[in-house]
């Protein structure tokens, strides 16, 4: 079947049940634009630090790295047991698409993971565009992961076990910062949990099409997360940069172990699973999962199905193996 304009019609893959009926029930939203992106009091729609803790024998603390743009502002939570202990770490980047977010909007499923397993958890604010372009957020994470690493001691992290994680623009940038790390030399890492991740900017693929007005994250928002980054006449070149489109890298070979998940049902299904295979393909280490019928970023839209709990069990067991956290 073809289109009036003669392209070929891409039916999208179903929502799974539980996360139709949950895109259903959304509101509609109006769609982004360069002129509504949110920015005043972006620190203010979550819970507080405390709130999220929820009297949980955790403790946070602010902290700043010094970066190519100036500070880094970056929040570490750490289990109150074993103070003197060095233990692993997951350092967290938050989604957004490149031009929203703020690091306070991911604290509950970084604390989850350190009440969890019992590491310490940290999370870094990066510059969002348009208002700084690519390479400002990636130099800022970057920068932090850094800092995390020189200030390893005192934080009272094992420096040889940190994970860097992210989901969505987050994953993209955590993809990113593993190719930086790679070619600079440093600082090593242990894996890299990139969760439904933002990586490939030319929007050819099979699913970037199918979900074109459709699910939580659409073709539109991200045409315009890419153009914002990149500017409008890079936004869809196949010449990106490889560290703000990681898909771009001429060589994924000499990564840290990748976890990559996605839903089937979202547009960056085809990249992922594409990045995953080509990690694959220089006998690199990668944990693939395709969760079926999954919406982008159905683990925080949708926390109780049952594909949401299935995929943090995964991830879980993921970390556990990479971090050597005995249960």
């Amino acid at each position: 079947m073809t289109t009036a304009a003669g392209r070929p019609t891409v039916e999208p893959v179903p929502f799974d049940p539980e996360i139709r009926a949950a895109l259903d029930a959304m509101p509609p939203q109006p769609p982004l634009t360069r002129d509504t992106l949110p920015r005043e009091g972006v620190d203010k729609m979550f819970p507080s630090n405390d709130e999220v803790i929820a009297g949980r024998a955790i403790a946070w603390s602010e902290h700043v790295a010094d970066g190519p743009g100036g500070e880094v502002a970056l929040t570490v939570f750490r289990p109150r047991r074993d103070e003197g202990e060095a233990l692993p770490a997951v350092y967290n980047i938050h989604g957004g698409g490149m031009i929203v977010g703020h690091r306070s909007w991911e604290h509950a499923r970084v604390v989850e993971l350190v009440h969890e397993l019992g590491v310490v958890g940290i999370t870094v604010e990066y510059r969002l565009a348009p208002e700084n372009p690519y390479p400002a957020g990636v130099d800022d994470c970057y920068a932090g992961f850094r800092w995390l690493v020189e200030n390893a001691v005192t934080l009272g992290v094992d420096p040889a076990r940190i994970v860097v994680m992210g989901g969505s623009a987050g994953g993209g940038l955590a993809a990113a910062v593993a190719l930086m790390a790679r070619d600079r030399g440093g600082p090593r890492m242990a894996g890299q949990m990139l969760l439904c991740p933002m990586i490939d900017n030319t929007h050819t693929s099979v699913s970037s099409r199918q979900y074109d007005g459709i699910g939580t994250w659409t073709r539109a928002a991200n045409l315009l997360g890419w153009s914002c980054l990149l500017g409008a006449d890079r936004a869809v070149s196949e010449d990106a940069p490889a560290y703000a489109a990681p898909a771009r890298a001429e060589s994924l070979a000499d990564l840290p172990p990748a976890f990559v998940e996605v839903g089937s049902a979202e547009l960056f299904r085809d990249e992922d699973v594409a990045y995953a295979t080509r990690i694959w393909a220089t006998g690199g280490q990668a944990e693939l999962h395709v969760w079926s019928g999954g919406a982008h970023g159905f683990d925080m839209y949708m926390p109780d199905a049952e594909i949401s709990r299935a995929a943090v069990r995964s991830r879980i067991s993921w970390l556990r193996r990479t971090l050597g956290v005995v249960a």
